[in-house]
């Protein structure tokens, strides 16, 4: 069962960013989730991922990383460096709420807010871990280099241009790192049993590096 969600703003230079956080009853880490362009934090996709997360016992942070007035502004949606400006604060707005004090901190990112979760890790550290499904890490540039957080890239073998952008900059992570394909998945993994497969991934990736009290991590 999905925990229970309440809403959680995050205040940003004039910006109220508006996001939904979901606490299970002892949560042993944090995951914020960064949407792509065109997305927002009703996304079903990211629902759907949250709630598998959830039942490991992660709180899940779903975010607008824009305020409503800023998003028909194409400037703005692939502005890289103020996303990841805002996922970092984000981050800090979800680790302040006292039953997530000093819990480890993972990012979840899909196309634009892949790229927008690497730089965030990259520039602010404190990161555990990091999931991009179908993401865009080649928007990331020089920040690829400077991440530490182990990093898994998902993206599906329909998904053939951003397929080719991932393999490009897997080679330019530093991190502990993992790309898996999955097999007829295409951009958005619509397709039947393809967003299940990475929420599982997505699940065990954080439960070796976000590991619960008492469990050492793998590796």
């Amino acid at each position: 069962m999905a925990a229970a969600e309440r809403p959680l703003g995050v205040a940003v230079g004039r910006a109220l960013l508006r996001g939904d956080l979901a606490v299970p009853e002892t949560p042993h880490g944090l995951v914020v989730f960064a949407h792509g362009s065109g997305s927002s934090r009703y996304s079903a996709r990211n629902r759907q991922v949250a709630a598998r997360l959830q039942a490991e016992g992660l709180a899940t942070f779903l975010i607008d990383l824009l305020a409503p007035h800023e998003i028909p502004d194409p400037r703005l949606v692939f502005d890289v460096g103020l996303l990841a400006e805002r996922l970092a604060a984000a981050a800090e707005r979800g680790r302040s709420q006292p039953e997530l004090r000093s819990l480890p901190v993972g990012y979840v990112g899909a196309s634009t807010g892949a790229a927008a979760a690497l730089v965030a890790a990259a520039v602010s550290g404190g990161i555990a871990a990091i999931v991009s499904r179908g993401g865009r890490p080649d928007l990331a540039a020089e920040a690829l280099g400077q991440v530490r957080a182990p990093t898994l890239l998902v993206v599906g073998s329909r998904d053939e241009a951003v397929l080719a952008l991932n393999e490009a900059a897997f080679v330019q992570l530093r991190c502990e790192r993992e790309l898996v394909i999955v097999p007829g998945a295409g951009h958005l993994f619509e397709e039947a049993g393809a967003l299940d497969r990475f929420a599982e991934l997505a699940a065990a990736w954080f439960d070796r590096h976000l590991p619960a009290p008492g469990i050492a991590p793998a590796g």
